[in-house]
C-alpha cells in the first residue's frame, strides 16, 4: 500500500549543484579549493545553509 501523499506529489525541478568544498580526510573537516577551511569563508556558509541533527536528543537526555 503506498501512502496517498506519494501518488499526488509532484517531485521538484532538479537542478545540478556545484558544491564549492571537498571533504579532507587528512584534516577532518570541508576545505574550499583554495586549501582554506570552509568555514572561513562567509557567503559558503551562507549559501550552504545548516542542517541539524536530533537523533540525539531523541535517545540521549543529556545532549
Amino acid at each position: 500500500m503506498q501512502p496517498f501523499a506519494l501518488g499526488h506529489a509532484i517531485p521538484a525541478d532538479q537542478s545540478p549543484v556545484i558544491v564549492p568544498y571537498s571533504y579532507n580526510v587528512a584534516l577532518q573537516l570541508n576545505v574550499l579549493s583554495d586549501g582554506r577551511p570552509a568555514i572561513a569563508d562567509r557567503a559558503v556558509l551562507l549559501a550552504t545553509g545548516t542542517t541539524t541533527s536530533t537523533a540525539g536528543s531523541k535517545t540521549h537526555f543529556d545532549d
